[in-house]
Formats: C-alpha cells, structure tokens, sequence
C-alpha cells in the first residue's frame, strides 16, 4: 500500500495535470426531429448537431503549476479523505474514476447548468464537432424504432460515405458480420470511431433490399456554412446559412462570402437558426470581416474588468445585412446577432432567440476529459447582457410556418421568404 505523501503527490499531478482551451460556451438545447443523445453524431462516422449544451471556445494553452505543499484547508480535508478512501475500501479502486467523479461532484454543486463535466462519450462527439474535421466516414446515425437497425441519419459531401452513395434513410444490418439490433448508436459509433482498423464491411438494406459496401475511414471535414445566390426582382441577395461555429468555419464563410461578393450581392442574409454556439475564435474572425476596425463586436465581463473586440475593415460593406434567428439560436450566434444589430442595424427576422450570455470555460484534464466551467459573461457592443428568458427579440417576428416541417423546401420557408421580401420592397 502506498504511503499518504506519495500518494498526496499523485493526486496533486491529477488534478494539477491539466490544460485549459480557454473556451467559451453560449447555447442550449436545439434538437428538432431528434436531440443530440438520439442522433448520435456517429463520431467515427460523422458529427450533425452540436452539444446540446452549446458553447463559445475561446482557446489558449494554459498548464496550472505543480505546487507540492497545499495550503487550501478545503483541499487538505479532500485529499485526507481522498487517502482513506483509497487505503480502506475493501474492494479496488480507479483513482482515475474517482478524481473525475469527484470533479463532476463540484460541477454539480455550483448550481449552474453550463457548469458541466462532460463524459467520455460526449467529450469525443463534443471535439469532433467543434473541430470542424474527423478521421472517419461520413454519415450520422440514429435507432430505427420499427427495426432495430442503425440507421443513416445524413451523409456528409464528399466524405467516403457519399462517395460510395450511402443516402439519408438507409438501414445499417450489420458491420463486419455483427448485426446492429444488439448495439445502441453510442456503441456502434465509438466501434468505428476508437478502432484502430480502417476498413469496415456494411451490409445495407434499402427498400427492403440488402447489399454489402465496404468503406474506408478516411479525413472528413464537417461543413458548417452553406450560401446560395438568389435572384429576384432585379436584386442580387446572397445567403449564408452557419450551423455551428467550429475552427474551421470562418474560413468556410470568408469563402462563400467572397463567391457571393463577386456576383455583386445587393443584400446579404446570414441565418443562425439552430446555431447553438461553438468557438469564439470562429464568430469573432466572421465579425471582423463584416465591421470595421473602430466597431465594438463584443465584450467579455470577468468581473473585475470588461474588455472589448473589434472589427478588422477600414470601411464597411455596401450591401446590407439580414438577419434570421430563433429560440434555438444561442450563444455565439446571439453575439453575431447583437454585434450587427448594434452595429449595422441589421434586421433580425424570426423569433425570439435563446438568451444565452454566460461564458464557460473548457478544461481539458490530463486523461482527456473535459469540463466546462462558467468563468465570464458577454455583453453586446451597446453593453447588453443577453441572458436567460431574455434573449434577442426579432425586428420582424415570423413564426415558422408548420408545412416547411414537411417539405424543408426554401419556398415553403416563410421566415426566409419575408427576408427577401423585406430586400425586394425596402427602397420601394
């Protein structure tokens, strides 16, 4: 048996052992057909919908000293109890597992619900999505309730799975020779996604028919900005959709904006609908490119201090700028939101947005897990706190007309279609 001052001395290294990607968290739950523990954003084989916690990363690399002598009396009481726990258990005990229950502990007791450790599983679906990019297949994945089976939730472009011509709605049987009635979507995906194997063999059925495919794991990256161009009434109005602000996703809107900026855009529609948040580094490089260097984007609060971030531009753009938004657009999609809205007067047309303004911070721990804790809070340029039942009320409020559910058609989108109105008749 160990003695206490060695044993002191680990249990310091575990907890000290850490490295902070200062993140920021801004978000809340925004499942539609499914919530996030039911489409499990098959890890190996892709990510759809962020955390339902929602967040702002704000990284920096960050190694908390080693102090060997504690001094916290608090801390001292834990780490006597932490020994006799150890010492007098009659059966074993994973020191691992106990240090990270007892962080999960003291998330629980501050009484915050963005206060939160995130478990294995979720840490692995929580990094892919926010990365941007994954080793795996492509697709994400749901239970079929009728046959047990896994099925394909939807397929990424260009990923192994499109390639191969997976779709949407197809049934997962079995993958190397095991059926996928015995496993739950959390299995199946860490299956793909911690095996160290490349290759995997499927057998698909499709209209009750059954085939086999074989797919390779290969680099996918997730793709979180969509744009389209349309045209109409002799006006040019550009639109980006941003389904989750992850490290790769300013880079993918500086691209789609200058493809529309080149077509000569009169308007630009940015929608965040069911945007639950994501980095902070990626919504501050997005604002940069649309407000100048003498606009505010955002502020951050610590308590003690207020700091504020501003655009990169000399000038600012000649088109405007339209907003669409909802109760599931939080966190970093609300900065967006009150940034251009201070800023530009850019309209917001939807509905009432979470109400999100609390920023948490991502610890990574030595082993890998990860906590988040509350740290700051962000304000809007104009030094609005946007934050529970508060939320961003719409310039032009839209409720989402029930058929777009049965059709997801553009047309049938009456939110979006009273933005191209408002271009089309503004200057009528």
């Amino acid at each position: 048996m160990n003695n206490n001052n060695s044993e002191n001395k680990k249990l310091e290294e575990v907890i000290d052992n850490f490295s902070k990607q200062n993140s920021v968290s801004l978000g809340e739950n925004g499942g539609k057909k499914f919530s996030l523990f039911e489409v499990i954003v098959l890890i190996a084989l892709s990510v759809t919908v962020s955390l339902s916690l929602g967040m702002i990363l704000v990284e920096h690399n960050h190694r908390q000293k080693n102090n060997n002598e504690v001094t916290d009396k608090y801390l001292e009481n834990f780490i006597d109890n932490y020994n006799y726990i150890i010492e007098n258990y009659y059966g074993d005990v994973d020191k691992e597992q106990l240090i990270n229950n007892a962080i999960a502990g003291m998330m629980n007791s501050l009484d915050d619900p963005y206060s939160v450790y995130i478990d294995d599983d979720t840490t692995n679906n929580f990094n892919i999505n926010l990365q941007g990019n994954y080793k795996g297949l492509g697709v994400s994945i749901v239970k079929d309730p009728e046959s047990n089976y896994i099925m394909i939730y939807s397929v990424f472009n260009d990923s192994p799975a499109d390639k191969a011509g997976l779709k949407a709605g197809d049934l997962i049987k079995s993958v190397d020779g095991n059926l996928t009635t015995e496993i739950d979507p959390t299995e199946f995906s860490n299956n793909i996604l911690k095996n160290e194997q490349k290759d995997f063999s499927f057998i698909i059925i499709r209209n009750n028919e059954e085939f086999e495919i074989k797919l390779s794991k290969e680099n996918v990256v997730i793709k979180s900005v969509e744009s389209d161009l349309i045209e109409r009434e002799d006006k040019k109005i550009g639109y980006i959709y941003i389904s989750i602000f992850a490290n790769n996703t300013s880079a993918q809107f500086k691209d789609q904006l200058l493809k529309l900026e080149n077509e000569g855009i009169d308007a630009l529609i940015i929608d965040v609908r069911s945007n639950t948040g994501g980095h902070l580094s990626s919504v501050d490089a997005i604002l940069s490119i649309l407000l100048t260097d003498s606009q505010i984007t955002y502020k951050l609060d610590d308590g003690k201090s207020v700091k504020c971030y501003y655009g990169s531009l000399k000038k600012n753009k000649d088109y405007e700028i339209i907003l669409l938004g909802d109760g599931y657009s939080a966190s970093a999609s609300e900065v967006l939101i009150s940034s251009l809205r201070d800023n530009l007067h850019a309209k917001l047309i939807g509905v009432k947005t979470f109400g999100k303004g609390t920023v948490q911070e991502l610890i990574t721990l030595s082993n890998g897990v990860q906590y988040k804790i509350t740290t700051q809070k962000w304000l809007s340029p104009n030094g609005t706190w946007v934050n529970d039942t508060e939320g961003i009320m719409p310039d032009i409020e839209v409720k989402m007309d029930e058929k777009y559910y049965t059709t997801y058609e553009k047309d049938d989108d009456n939110q979006l279609q009273t933005a191209i109105e408002y271009v089309i008749n503004k200057d009528k």
